[in-house]
C-alpha cells in the first residue's frame, strides 16, 4: 500500500516527505479531504498521534510523526543519496536539519505567529526573534557564499527541509527588502524552489510583499473558568496569568499557515489619486548618481502634491542613550524593518548625527495622506519612541531642512553624519 500523509495540502511540514518521496520514487499520498482542527480531533487520527499535531505518516507497520522524522523515514525506503555519500557527509546532513528547525523555523514563526494573532504579540520579543532569524541567516549566507547546496554537490535531506522551512518566511513575513541582506540564500531559495521535484510540491512561490499588520489575539475556544473581574493595580502574577491564556493552541496557528485569509483593503487604496507617483519618487532617487540637488531634490518638489502626501520631520526622544555607535544603527534598522508594512505608502531618511556619542537620531517621512496613517501608528511600535512634527513646505527653512535630509547633507546642522539610512 502507499503510504499516506495527514495534513493539509499547503501544509510546509508535510512538504518535506512528500519532496523526498519524488527524490526518491517512494509513493506517498496525501490524505483528501483533511481538515485542520477537524479531522486531527477524530479517533482515529488521535489513535495515529495523541496529540493531535500534523502531519502524520500512516504505514503497514504504525505510524511515525514529527516532520523530520517523516522525512528521514521515506528517505531511508530506497537507496539514494539525500543523507550524503560519507559518513561526514551524514553528520554535516543532520547538523543543516537541526540548524533549519532550531534556528530558521523556529525564529519565523516567533516572528510571524504572532502577528497574526495566534500568540500575544509583544514588541520585545518579535525584536528578539528577528534578531536571531538574521544572526541564523548570516550564517546560512557565508555557508552559502562558497556551496550551491547545503552539503556535497547534489541535493540532500537538509536542502529539502532547509527550503521547506524557508518558504513559509519568503512567502508570508520576509519580504525583498529583508531578504536583500543575504543574497546567497535568496539565490538557494529561488533556485531550490523552481527545480523540478520542488515545483511539483510546492507550487509557484511568491514572495511577501509587506510585514503582515499585527492582529488581536485569539484566545482558544476551549471553555474557561470565568474571568474574575479586574482589580486595579492587581498584582503582576495576574497580569502573566492573562497573557498565558491568550496564547493559542499550535494547531491553531498550524491552520492559519494552511489557510491564509484574504487581505483587508488599506483605506489609504481608497483615497483620491494624487498626482504624485511614489514609485517615480523612489525610482528618480535611486537613480540620480551626480547633480543630486539640480535632479533629484528638484524632481521631488516638482513631483509633490500637499493634498495626496504629507511631510514630517521625527526626533528620537532618548538620544542620552545612543552610547554605542553599531547599537544606533541597529535601533535604526530595526525601525525601518518594521516599517515595511507602510512601504506601498511612504519614504524615509533617517540620519544618525554625530561623531562621538551620544549619537541623535532624526527622520524625514513622506506618508501618503494628510496625516501619519493610523495603521502605521498602531503597528509599529516605534511611532511612539519619536517626536513628529509636520514640516511646513511654506517656510523655506524648514524645506531646506529636506533637502538637505533627502541628499545626505554634511555637516548637517554642523555636525558629520555616522550613517544615514534610506526607507523606499
Amino acid at each position: 500500500m502507499a503510504l499516506i500523509i495527514h495534513a493539509g495540502s499547503t501544509n510546509k511540514n508535510a512538504m518535506k516527505a512528500l519532496i523526498v518521496a519524488e527524490y526518491t520514487g517512494v509513493k506517498v499520498e496525501l490524505v483528501k479531504d483533511f481538515q485542520m482542527g477537524v479531522s486531527n480531533k477524530t479517533p482515529e487520527f488521535l489513535s495515529l498521534n495523541p496529540i493531535g499535531k500534523v502531519p502524520v505518516l500512516e504505514t503497514p507497520d504504525g505510524s511515525v510523526f514529527e516532520s523530520n522524522a517523516i522525512a528521514r523515514y521515506v528517505a531511508r525506503l530506497t537507496d539514494n543519496t539525500l543523507f550524503g555519500a560519507s559518513l561526514i557527509d551524514y553528520g554535516r546532513i543532520e547538523q543543516w536539519i537541526d540548524f533549519a528547525t532550531l534556528e530558521i523555523d523556529s525564529n519565523i514563526l516567533r516572528w510571524f505567529i504572532p502577528r497574526i494573532g495566534f500568540a500575544v504579540y509583544l514588541p520585545p520579543a518579535e525584536e528578539a526573534a528577528i534578531s536571531s532569524l538574521k544572526r541564523a541567516l548570516a550564517a546560512l549566507n557565508t555557508h552559502l557564499a562558497s556551496n550551491t547546496y547545503l552539503v556535497g554537490h547534489s541535493v540532500t535531506l537538509a536542502d529539502i527541509i532547509m527550503t521547506c522551512n524557508l518558504v513559509l518566511g519568503f512567502s508570508r513575513i520576509m519580504t525583498k527588502s529583508f531578504t536583500s541582506e543575504f543574497p546567497h540564500v535568496e539565490r538557494y531559495f529561488w533556485t531550490m524552489v523552481n527545480q523540478p521535484n520542488f515545483l511539483k510540491i510546492v507550487g509557484e512561490v511568491k514572495q511577501a510583499e509587506s510585514v503582515p499588520p499585527v492582529q488581536s489575539a485569539k484566545k482558544p475556544s476551549e471553555t474557561k473558568e470565568p474571568v474574575k473581574p479586574t482589580v486595579k493595580d492587581a498584582p503582576k502574577e495576574e497580569a502573566k496569568k492573562e497573557v498565558k491564556e491568550q496564547v493559542a493552541k499550535p494547531e491553531a496557528a498550524e491552520e492559519v499557515v494552511e489557510a491564509p485569509k484574504p487581505k483587508a483593503k488599506n483605506p489609504l487604496d481608497l483615497l483620491p489619486s494624487s498626482k504624485m507617483v511614489l514609485d517615480d519618487w523612489k525610482r528618480l532617487y535611486s537613480n540620480t548618481k551626480t547633480n543630486f540637488r539640480e535632479v533629484a531634490i528638484k524632481g521631488f518638489w516638482d513631483m509633490y502634491d500637499p493634498e495626496g502626501y504629507s511631510l514630517w520631520f521625527c526626533d528620537y526622544k532618548y538620544n542620552e542613550e545612543n552610547t554605542v555607535s553599531f547599537v544606533t544603527m541597529n535601533k535604526v534598522g530595526g525601525f525601518l524593518q518594521r516599517m515595511d508594512l507602510a512601504r506601498k505608502y511612504a519614504f524615509g531618511k533617517m540620519l544618525i548625527i554625530g561623531s562621538e556619542p551620544p549619537f541623535k537620531v532624526k527622520g524625514l517621512w513622506l506618508f501618503r495622506g494628510k496625516e501619519i496613517p493610523k495603521f502605521i501608528l498602531d503597528e509599529c511600535y516605534d511611532m511612539e519612541l519619536y517626536e513628529w512634527k509636520q514640516v511646513d513646505i511654506t517656510d523655506e527653512a524648514q524645506k531646506e531642512r529636506v533637502n538637505q535630509m533627502i541628499e545626505d547633507y554634511e555637516p548637517f546642522e554642523g555636525e558629520s553624519l555616522l550613517d544615514a539610512k534610506c526607507f523606499k
